[in-house]
């Protein structure tokens, strides 16, 4: 699609809604909502996908709009694709209908409207709607790659818990009955039960505290700065995560750039539209380097964040003036390598996890049980 917007400038960013957040607790609640809260990018997706099919009808929009309104089953979600209609219907434009609600992004708001002075509106909105569909397939990835180690460690750290404060208690009044020494891996068993036993509740404290500290801080630059680096650290999932945001970044560009967006104004669109610090805080910089002359690829190559083939490519692919395709390309490449990694470290995490966790009850089980043998001797 060949559609120019070069003379066109994005306004003041309108903060998307899902800004802010950080970490793998953003990965698992910005767009995937477990309990269907808010206006994600799946039913985004589906709201795109119906407008496509319904535009394709050569419906009208008053219809199209009535049509989505009445098939929402939530009261939140028709009083939104209300509001829109209502607007349309009082002489805005279906972007700005969209905007006003604030549960668009500026990028979405953008296409729409280039697609409505274009008179390519369907094609934008199929973009659209490939766009969240690959998003939302990245977002199952991880937590597919992510949701039985997290189940599983929690398990193993409730057993570990009722196990201490519980059955080695059992243990411990038994042995005491009985002025044998115990063997060394036992003393430390025990000594770990009675600090479970003391200082629980303000373990549990703590971890609250900490909940509440993150809650509360999570939108703030310095915290998401911190947590970001920290989460990209991470052995496996840090590199895992990059690709994925990278990935993003690369499909915005693409999509962007391809719509004839002139390279500041898709940096600053795509700014805003992925919400991850490491990205975010390289933009400014980048823009200032490429408004004084430097080629894109030079301001890239500066922040470890794009790799070193990101880089190249790039590099090769502004010098033929293809930057829409080589990031498209790029885009594709990462994204398949996010489905082959993701199903790596499931089937490599599933057997260490279940190791590990095998480790943990079986030593405190031998623990308790070794002095058992040793009670005949005692006994006699």
């Amino acid at each position: 699609m060949k559609i120019d917007i070069s003379n066109m400038r994005p306004s003041t960013p309108q903060a998307p809604p899902e800004s802010g957040q950080s970490g793998i607790m953003a990965l698992l609640n910005k767009d995937i909502q477990l309990f269907g809260g808010g206006f994600n990018d799946k039913k985004k997706e589906r709201f795109y996908s119906e407008l496509t099919i319904l535009f394709s009808s050569g419906l009208d929009i008053k219809t199209i709009l009535e049509l989505i309104e009445a098939e929402q089953k939530k009261e939140k979600e028709k009083e939104l694709f209300r509001t829109i209609k209502n607007d349309v219907l009082k002489g805005s434009t279906l972007s700005d209908a969209l905007r006003s609600t604030g549960k668009f992004t500026d990028y979405e708001y953008h296409s729409v409207k280039i697609g409505e002075e274009t008179g390519k509106l369907t094609e934008v909105l199929v973009e659209l709607c490939d766009y969240f569909n690959r998003k939302i397939k990245q977002k199952r990835q991880i937590v597919s790659a992510l949701t039985y180690p997290v189940i599983v460690v929690s398990f193993a750290f409730l057993i570990t818990i009722m196990m201490l404060k519980y059955l080695v208690p059992l243990f411990g009044d038994i042995f005491a009955r009985f002025n044998a020494e115990l063997p060394t891996l036992t003393k430390y068993t025990i000594k770990a039960s009675n600090v479970v036993n003391q200082y629980a509740l303000y373990v549990l404290l703590f971890f609250a505290l900490i909940g509440f500290f993150i809650y509360r801080n999570k939108q703030k630059p310095w915290f998401r700065k911190h947590a970001s680096r920290l989460l990209l650290r991470l052995p496996i999932v840090g590199s895992f995560i990059q690709k994925v945001y990278i990935t993003r970044f690369c499909q915005t560009m693409g999509l962007l750039i391809s719509a004839r967006t002139n390279l500041i104004d898709a940096l600053q669109l795509t700014k805003n539209m992925l919400s991850f610090y490491p990205i975010e805080e390289t933009i400014g910089p980048i823009t200032e380097q490429i408004m004084k002359g430097k080629p894109f690829y030079v301001c890239l190559q500066q922040f470890p964040i794009y790799n070193h083939r990101m880089v190249s490519l790039i590099k090769v692919a502004e010098e033929v003036n293809q930057l829409d395709t080589m990031f498209s390309r790029l885009a594709k490449q990462y994204s398949d390598e996010i489905d082959h990694e993701s199903k790596v470290i499931s089937n490599l995490l599933e057997p260490f996890i279940i190791i590990f966790l095998g480790v943990v009850v079986s030593t405190i089980l031998i623990s308790m049980y070794l002095p058992l043998f040793q009670l005949s001797t005692v006994i006699k």
